[in-house]
């Protein structure tokens, strides 16, 4: 008897949709790219064509009228999630829905409103989580293996800053950035994010100060089981891409440290060196983008509640927040009800 294959619509064919469409056509064969659409028609196009699919164009409202859609993976620009969430709940499609899922609480509450009255799955894009090394530290964590955590500190520094112009839309550092972080903390420590405090600077580029942006930032965070985490973010570290972990246990110790291209060590009489670390986001996460997709997918077609909720993707929004209004005010913010 053959195995029923979820068939998908890919809303966006920029970076992000480019690396999804791909995963579904080419390496999740539980899964079937049926659309493509993009309000580029002609990047919809390429992309369908590298894919081999029929269905293209330029109308979300096309893939979620069509009945042999079950699932949308919605990869288009931030300020579109939200509301494209609900019309897709509404037409009783499977969601996945790139991070965040906006920048403010209402739209995200009516949202998930939506995708809860409809009865459909919507997994948040935090592809971090699937990442072998990060899975790991949740696991030493969770199982006890460094018995209770104390002490968490999340490294992730951008090799350059983005273009002015994305920054000027992206909600700022804590959203477009630090979200990720925010997410890898409440899924490694297994629990909520109660206080926050946050440092934040302009020491990359005065542009992205001329923008209202941070570039450089330093975030304290209180969980509540009573550890302490920072966060050191900053948008240009000159020798790579930096996403590194440690956290410290009454029982012992995890770390991870960077990915690297080779594990060559160079010896000679002046140096002992090795290359640098891998330079983009697309190389480092690369497996983890795939394996987050075969987790929705299987969520899906188990009927199993997806690994990343849309509670996880507003409370890292929730977080950010909060963050943002510390460095507004100079002092730590307490995330309540008020939240």
């Amino acid at each position: 008897m053959e195995t029923r294959r979820l068939k998908v619509g890919l809303l966006g064919a920029g970076r992000i949709g480019k690396v999804h469409g791909n995963h579904v056509a080419r390496f999740i064969p539980e899964a079937e790219l049926v659309w493509v659409v993009d309000v580029d028609e002609a990047a919809a196009r390429a992309l369908a064509a590298q894919c081999g699919v029929a269905k293209v164009g330029t109308d979300p409202g096309a893939v979620l009228a069509d009945p042999e859609v079950d699932a949308v993976l919605i990869c288009t620009s931030t300020d579109t999630h939200a509301r494209l969430i609900e019309e897709a709940a509404a037409a009783g499609k499977h969601i996945f829905c790139e991070k965040p899922i906006a920048h403010d609480l209402e739209s995200i509450d009516r949202a998930l409103a939506a995708v809860e009255k409809a009865g459909v799955a919507l997994q948040i894009g935090f592809n971090r989580r699937f990442d072998a090394n990060f899975s790991r530290v949740r696991r030493a964590i969770a199982s006890g293996e460094i018995a209770a955590p104390r002490l968490m500190h999340i490294v992730s520094r951008d090799p350059g800053p983005p273009p002015i112009e994305y920054v000027r839309r992206s909600g700022g550092i804590f959203f477009d950035m630090t979200i990720h972080d925010f997410d890898m903390a409440r899924y490694l420590m297994g629990c909520e994010v109660e206080e926050v405090f946050a440092y934040g600077a302009v020491r990359v580029d005065p542009a992205i100060g001329e923008a209202g942006d941070l570039d450089t930032a330093l975030i304290v965070l209180k969980f509540a089981n009573g550890a302490i985490g920072t966060i050191d973010n900053c948008r240009e570290a000159v020798y790579g891409y930096d996403q590194r972990v440690e956290v410290l246990g009454s029982n012992g110790a995890i770390s991870v440290e960077n990915n690297y291209p080779n594990t060559a060590t160079i010896s000679n009489g002046k140096t002992i060196h090795r290359d640098l670390p891998l330079n983009f986001f697309m190389d480092r996460y690369t497996e983890s983008f795939r394996v987050e997709l075969e987790s929705f997918v299987r969520a899906v077609l188990s009927g199993t509640p997806p690994e990343v909720t849309g509670h996880d993707g507003r409370m890292a929004v929730v977080v950010g927040m909060a963050a943002k209004q510390s460095v507004a005010e100079g002092k730590s913010v307490k995330i309540d009800s008020g939240f």
